[in-house]
């Protein structure tokens, strides 16, 4: 490998899997496959199979697909090659378990793995305002590839389904974009910083007390963590019909440098008590970041992986006037929330969010999904999921 495409290296292997803290790449195709088997070896292979071909992708190998090691009608052994000469391009490959591998819809213990589901591994609840669409929520086994290369994070996920396309059946995908740092914070599709407060870019102090699971779950998963998924559809054309002051009152900052109403820097303290020159406060009481802030939370905090996804337009749907059938776009943000237990930090974060948040007028969930990430692989020879599954 060249120094120019060694600098572009994440390192695969690690007490924590890659993709968490690592800073954010350019794009990511998430998604999601269900096991098609009830044999536990079948899954633990499966798992080999992706960390020993996930530690070739990342280090920016073209590697052969070994089909010859699988049974039934597989696809050529060959690597499908669009990635072919992309280099690395900071890829990372993110595991993370679901809930139906422990205990399927039917209440089967398929793998004998039910006494072993975490406590943290919950059903999420029904929350105001969602219309998730089955087909793009959940799923036995996640996976996240991130890239500054769109075309290596899809051939990433690509890769790993052909691995196994007997064990592992694709449920659904989605890919994302981020607009990169080179001008600071990335923004979002509503114009607005995404990634000042308690994101992957700035983390809290105390990883261990907020991020990374400790000795109050299984011993497979310490040093993993838990990652709340969530496609969350803007109104673009609604927010942009709001005048910037507007939309300010609703984020709680300045849209043009990202500070917190009432102060000047995008990274001053977020004061709740700071006034405007009426007396008002200076961030209303139902803004987002006042809601979402752990000041308001009882110090709760997610980590966050944002960002945008652009699925082009849908209709905005027959009862429209006949005039006003115009399309609207299928675009927004890709919620990726990383912490110790979602029981104390998503579930009542965003409970307060979906009741009372001023950004719900524009925003509308569309898929969601709650998976155990399990510690990384530590070297060759061992592998993700291994405590769990071996």
């Amino acid at each position: 490998m060249n120094p120019s495409a060694a600098v572009l290296t994440e390192p695969f292997f690690g007490d924590h899997q890659g993709g968490i803290l690592t800073g954010t790449q350019r794009s990511t195709v998430v998604g999601a496959f269900d096991v098609a088997t009830d044999e536990r070896k079948d899954l633990a292979g499966l798992l080999q199979r992706w960390t020993a071909l996930g530690a070739q992708l990342t280090a920016g190998e073209t590697v052969p697909i070994p089909t010859e090691e699988l049974s039934g009608d597989t696809p050529s052994s060959t690597d499908s090659l669009e990635a072919y000469g992309l280099g690395p391009s900071r890829l990372t490959l993110t595991i993370g378990f679901g809930k139906s591998l422990f205990e399927d819809a039917e209440g089967r213990d398929r793998f004998k793995l039910a006494h072993h589901r975490p406590p943290a591994l919950i059903d999420l609840p029904a929350f105001s305002g969602d219309a998730l669409v089955a087909d793009d929520s959940d799923g036995d086994v996640f996976l996240q590839a991130c890239a500054d290369d769109p075309q290596v994070a899809f051939h990433a996920i690509r890769s790993l389904a052909r691995v196994a396309p007997d064990v592992a059946i694709l449920r659904w995908t989605q890919s994302g974009f981020s607009g990169g740092n080179q001008a600071g914070t990335p923004r979002n599709l509503m114009g607005f910083k995404d990634g000042t407060m308690d994101s992957n870019l700035h983390p809290p102090d105390d990883l261990d007390a907020t991020l990374w699971a400790g000795t109050e779950g299984p011993g497979w998963m310490r040093g993993g963590s838990y990652l709340v998924y969530r496609r969350i559809r803007i109104d673009l054309q609604r927010w942009d019909q709001e005048t910037v002051s507007e939309q300010e009152q609703v984020i709680g900052r300045d849209k043009l440098n990202g500070a917190p109403l009432g102060t000047a820097e995008e990274f001053s303290a977020l004061d709740l008590d700071a006034q405007d020159a009426e007396g008002n406060l200076a961030i209303p009481l139902l803004a987002h970041v006042r809601l979402a802030a752990p000041a308001t939370n009882h110090g709760a905090v997610i980590v966050r992986r944002a960002f945008s996804y652009d699925n082009g337009t849908i209709p905005q749907g027959a009862s429209r006037a006949a005039l006003d059938k115009s399309a609207v776009y299928d675009a927004g943000l890709l919620f990726l929330a990383y912490q110790k237990d979602p029981r104390k930090a998503f579930v009542p974060i965003f409970s307060k969010l979906a009741d009372t948040d001023s950004l719900n007028k524009f925003s509308l969930h569309t898929a969601s999904g709650l998976f155990a990430v399990p510690p990384g692989a530590r070297g060759p020879g061992d592998w993700v999921g291994r405590l769990l599954v071996d």
